[in-house]
């Protein structure tokens, strides 16, 4: 479960973090495409329902696609001012809300302590719903959506990221579209590789054809230290290009504004995830 290493409670205040002028400010889009972006929310119809969604993209021209699975505090400010990033490198970014079968973005949470029983009760519900064939639907549903935007290239590959709880979900989504995923980034995933019969690490076994890079945080790593080894054997196995990558930092790394946030690490991740974008996605 996401943050679970982290020590204390998480109160509203520390959360408010990812939501407030810091966090926006380590974002900023630089470069060319900044003053040119184009973003709205967006509703998207899935075999469930309808998924709300940040969409952003440079304004005038079509690029590769990338749909964003954020963590287990979903879609909210940081993860758009992360994918304002993301689009001023070039991309056109879908961050959804996973969550949207129980509620719209941003969650509104119960009480000042964001770890509380009550609270982890609910988001262990929400992540319930989320079974691999439902995965599977969204991710279409997702890839569909951006396919029918002007924005997006469809003569070029779909990128996937996740975070936390978002990492099976990114292998998961790229076994669904083997011939439209082209790269997928995990950034402090929850477990890729368990004993059950629909663990992520199987989905690499047959027909699977994105490039990967797997950022895994050293806590992670020293609760579940075969992992490496299983994902690394059967990536070779199967003839799965990438990596996996143990960062020298704590669960949560990535996102601004939480209490394990590190920007240096942060800035390693990202500057890997553009280089695999860049060599996979054309």
């Amino acid at each position: 479960m996401c943050d679970e290493q982290s020590s204390g409670d998480l109160t509203r205040r520390e959360f408010g973090g990812a939501l407030g002028a810091a966090a926006a400010a380590a974002l900023v889009p630089t470069g060319a495409w900044a003053a040119t972006l184009t973003e709205r929310a967006v509703s998207i119809r899935t075999p469930d329902g309808t998924a709300d969604a940040h969409f952003i993209h440079p304004a005038k021209g079509s690029f590769p696609a990338v749909i964003v699975w954020p963590d287990i505090w979903g879609l909210r400010p940081a993860f758009k001012d992360m994918g304002r990033r993301l689009a001023a490198e070039g991309y056109a970014v879908l961050t959804v809300n996973q969550f949207y079968r129980d509620t719209v973005a941003p969650i509104r949470f119960k009480g000042d302590n964001l770890r509380s029983p009550e609270v982890w009760g609910m988001l262990r519900g929400f992540m319930d719903k989320l079974t691999p064939a439902r995965v599977s639907a969204d991710g279409r549903a997702f890839a569909a959506f951006l396919d029918a935007q002007k924005a997006v290239s469809r003569k070029r590959r779909m990128g996937v990221t996740g975070y936390c709880m978002g990492g099976p979900l990114v292998i998961r989504t790229a076994a669904a579209l083997p011939g439209r995923v082209g790269a997928g980034a995990t950034f402090h995933s929850i477990p890729l590789v368990t004993d059950q019969p629909d663990s992520p690490h199987h989905l690499m076994m047959k027909g699977f054809k994105a490039a990967l890079h797997i950022a895994t945080a050293q806590d992670d790593d020293a609760l579940r230290p075969d992992e490496k080894k299983q994902l690394t054997v059967t990536m070779k196995a199967f003839g799965v290009k990438g990596d996996v990558e143990v960062y020298p930092a704590k669960h949560g790394w990535c996102p601004p504004g939480g209490p394990a946030h590190d920007p240096v690490q942060a800035e390693r991740a990202w500057a890997r995830m553009l280089a695999l974008f860049k060599a996979e996605l054309g």
